[in-house]
């Protein structure tokens, strides 16, 4: 696609816009990964595996590797999602196409007089508004029918690519020069505003989209409230996630890039105070800087690392949790299963341990399910054997015992519960 074609479909037809845009990038990358000698190859010769290859993550750090994944998104979304893209869409994915493409040119431009100066930035003006109504939008459905196309003849170009050894040459000296220009561009100090806070928030905009919160009411940003503890008593959410009932599930406090994601901890405790002071519900708390991102659900748990925001289902759940859960220990015993004053200690010690190994944990499905399955048996029948780990019912889940499913600290206190509960259970003559 020319230059010129590019500009006009940014505004004339978004949704081709951002499929363009991830294919720049996709070709941008195939061409480093093939140039830098410095970037091990990636697992799989796709996008999604090129931006997540830990040598380039640690190449272009945080920020670019934002954007990078604000143009993958975006032109997935805009590829497999039937919803109408807009150029308010397609506009800020250019963008940063934009930034990630001036990294690369000055980074790695072999004639250091085409390197691009500094103050190069980008300039929405100069792309062609819409002559006529509406923009055009091209169908989902054709555009997926180009993807596969344009995906095809890749495939067949590499593969052809791949058989001419006349290449390996040409790609030797490519290496050689790449290898010296970037030597020699960095050594230069790098100037340009990258527009980090821009991306940070577009970024929490992408993530939050793609767990399903659409953000298309005034109430879901920047949410005044009162109550706060400040001259004047007010104060503004940078985002609150709605339930269907009209309480708040969620706040998301969000700080600049270069600050630690928990710094606005304090701050989103505050408004998840007002927020519960005005609703009735304590929402769970989300603190980020748009590349980290922490949960905290403040009434039970410490804040914790997760990879993204949690879907309006899973933030319900989770709320919902905080009426249906229940401690292990002071647990009813049936007495008609269990008789023996040694065993009922068995079972109140496993309640006990395990409160304290699920506290603060974010667990897998797997993870989980081997717990409950494990606590069943103590349960059940009062004690078990460590042996007992690595033997069915529990080698359905973990074939390879717990150190295939968890750290190896948490195999040790697995292990130590067990024993610890055996003592407690054993018969007052079997302990001596």
């Amino acid at each position: 696609m020319s230059g010129a074609t590019g500009r006009l479909s940014v505004r004339n037809d978004p949704r081709t816009a951002c499929f363009y845009a991830r294919r720049t990038l996709e070709h941008t990358l195939t061409w480093l990964f093939e140039a830098d000698r410095t970037l091990a190859s990636p697992y799989k010769k796709d996008l999604a595996a090129m931006i997540h290859e830990p040598t380039l993550r640690h190449l272009v750090g945080p920020a670019l590797h934002a954007k990078m994944e604000i143009i993958r998104k975006q032109g997935n979304w805009a590829v497999h999602k039937s919803a109408p893209v807009r150029s308010t869409d397609s506009m800020p994915v250019v963008r940063e196409l934009f930034h990630v493409l001036y990294w690369v040119a000055r980074r790695y431009t072999r004639d250091q007089s085409q390197v691009p100066p500094s103050a190069l930035a980008f300039d929405e003006t100069i792309i062609p508004r819409p002559t006529h109504g509406s923009p055009h939008q091209t169908s989902q459905a054709d555009l997926k029918a180009l993807a596969d196309k344009l995906a095809a003849q890749d495939a067949t170009l590499a593969a052809e690519r791949a058989k001419n050894a006349s290449l390996d040459a040409e790609l030797a000296k490519l290496r050689a020069q790449v290898a010296a220009a970037k030597a020699a561009n960095e050594a230069r100090p790098d100037d340009h505003d990258y527009d980090e806070a821009q991306t940070r928030d577009l970024f929490v905009d992408v993530l939050l989209k793609e767990a399903g919160w659409a953000l298309d009411q005034p109430r879901d940003r920047e949410l005044p409230v009162t109550g706060m503890p400040n001259g004047s008593g007010a104060g503004v959410v940078d985002y609150v996630l709605w339930g269907d009932d009209g309480k708040p599930l969620a706040v998301v406090e969000a700080k600049r890039a270069r600050r630690d994601a928990t710094a606005g901890q304090q701050q989103a405790k505050l408004y998840a105070d007002c927020l519960e002071q005005a609703y009735g519900q304590r929402p769970v708390i989300f603190c980020t800087n748009g590349y980290e991102h922490w949960l905290w659900d403040d009434t039970a748990y410490p804040p914790r690392p997760v990879q993204g925001f949690y879907t309006k289902a899973e933030l319900h759940l989770l709320v919902q949790r905080r009426e249906t859960r229940r401690p292990l220990v002071g647990a009813e015993i049936n007495e008609r299963i269990v008789e023996r004053h040694y065993q009922k200690r068995a079972i109140g010690a496993v309640g006990e341990a395990f409160d304290e190994f699920l506290v603060g944990r974010s667990l897998t499905k797997n993870q989980l399910h081997f717990i409950h399955m494990l606590i069943g048996h103590l349960t059940q029948n009062g004690m078990m054997e460590i042996d007992r780990l690595y033997e069915s019912p529990f080698t359905e889940i973990a074939p390879h015992g717990p150190e295939s499913l968890f750290a190896s600290d948490d195999v040790d206190r697995i292990v130590s519960i067990l024993r610890s509960v055996r003592a407690t259970a054993a018969p007052a003559h079997e302990v001596a």
